[in-house]
């Protein structure tokens, strides 16, 4: 079923993920504090605020539907306003660094993460190629880079069971044909909820130096 209306998209999350008051009251603020700010820096096109939910928090929110029941570090990397990555925090207690290199955009991910009290999220302002290597449970990627360079940065952080969640619009398909072979291995192509020309890139596993090296 695709989501194509508010009111479809705030029925869903709740009925899928969000059943807590405390839960809803994050998702307005947050939701409030991305309008106000997007008057200052470009975090969402404005043409998508009349339909947040939809574009924005359900298409984040999504994700956990793969993920259901994960445990450990879940890594969201070029954040930018905190999609997925803030929402999935919203929605669920497990550690969650935001990566993201843009100083304006940090200091709006650490406003939300005080305002909401998400002791659980750690905002790390720093280009990916500068965070400390550490193992992640999940990987997510919303709008951070093409497929083949984002999984070649990131792979230093995939362990066997890391789990790869990556939005790609409507270009998945094309993108991960342009993969390397043993990658396009890892991955499978899930539809989107929020669009019906949108998928989902899911993959499992690890990609080591030998894998980077198979071009």
């Amino acid at each position: 079923m695709i989501l194509d209306s508010e009111a479809d998209a705030r029925a869903w999350i709740e009925a899928s993920f969000a059943s807590a008051p405390d839960q809803w009251t994050r998702l307005d603020r947050f939701a409030d504090m991305l309008v106000a700010e997007n008057a200052r820096q470009n975090l969402i096109a404005a043409s998508t605020i009349p339909t947040i939910w939809v574009r924005h928090i359900a298409d984040s929110a999504q994700l956990l539907s793969f993920d259901r029941d994960g445990e450990g570090l879940w890594m969201d990397l070029g954040s930018g306003p905190g999609l997925p990555g803030l929402v999935i925090a919203i929605l669920g207690s497990r550690p969650m660094m935001l990566v993201e290199s843009r100083k304006r955009r940090c200091d709006f991910l650490r406003a939300v993460v005080a305002e909401l009290d998400l002791k659980h999220v750690d905002v790390v302002e720093a280009p990916l190629e500068r965070v400390e290597t550490q193992p992640a449970a999940t990987i997510s990627a919303r709008a951070f880079a093409p497929l083949d360079r984002l999984i070649d940065l990131s792979a230093r952080f995939s362990t066997e069971s890391t789990l790869w969640l990556l939005p790609k619009g409507r270009n998945a398909v094309k993108e991960l044909a342009l993969l390397p072979q043993p990658w396009q291995r890892m991955f499978h192509v899930e539809q989107s909820r929020t669009d019906a020309e949108s998928q989902i890139l899911v993959g499992r596993g690890q990609i080591g130096a030998k894998q980077r090296g198979k071009r």
